[in-house]
């Protein structure tokens, strides 16, 4: 299997958007990748987003990125909230933030799957593409009780030190989540072995992207 790198020279990655609708969203979706990137690319810009987290939720949400992004030197963390569930009601105000993201010229973003389930990751998926046109975007996955898993086409390996920072990190900063059933460590171990699996190496995190012009240099 042919691997693409980037970050290199013909393929810089120097600013990165990262958007969620949930507090824990991020972390679970692409959170290794973040952490791989960050140690990669310490001097990279990284913009986090998060659109719904109140009162304690929020609290969690602002810590867990800090600590997701602790080897980025230049890194942004912004926790809005909006309404849980609520996000295609409240459209116009989500709008505002995607536009307010613009001008930041992302060279890479992570936003949620196009197919997922959840109102909230659907809207704020249609909004990253309308925002986003002409960027590199990678749609993450989220395990949830609706079985909406897809089937994937981009696939990032973690070693295994990556993995167990990153089940540390969700376990440590999501208290309010502990006894969830679907918020566990073995889930999410699971849904890497899975990836990683498909893509013929033993952990990985895996998206979509719908767009991806490349060229021979």
């Amino acid at each position: 299997m042919l691997t693409l790198s980037l970050g290199s020279e013909t393929m810089p990655i120097e600013r990165v958007l990262a958007i969620g609708c949930h507090a824990d969203d991020i972390e679970i979706g692409c959170g290794g990748t973040m952490l791989a990137l960050t140690r990669a690319r310490p001097g990279v810009h990284v913009t986090w987003v998060v659109l719904s987290a109140l009162g304690r939720r929020a609290a969690e949400a602002e810590a867990c990125a800090r600590a997701f992004l602790g080897a980025a030197r230049d890194a942004d963390v912004s926790v809005h909230g909006f309404r849980d569930g609520f996000l295609p009601y409240l459209g116009a105000e989500v709008k505002e933030v995607f536009e307010s993201l613009k001008d930041l010229a992302p060279d890479l973003v992570f936003t949620h799957a196009r197919h997922d389930l959840h109102q909230d990751h659907r809207l704020a998926c249609e909004l990253t593409w309308n925002t986003f046109r002409d960027h590199l975007v990678l749609e993450y996955e989220v395990p949830k009780y609706d079985g909406d898993l897809g089937s994937p086409n981009v696939f990032f390996s973690l070693p295994d030190e990556l993995v167990e920072e990153k089940l540390r990190l969700l376990d440590a900063h999501f208290g309010s989540q502990r006894g969830k059933h679907w918020f566990e460590g073995e889930l999410f171990r699971g849904l890497m072995r899975i990836r990683g699996m498909e893509s013929a190496t033993r952990y990985a995190e895996a998206f979509t992207a719908r767009k991806l012009p490349f060229s021979f240099v």
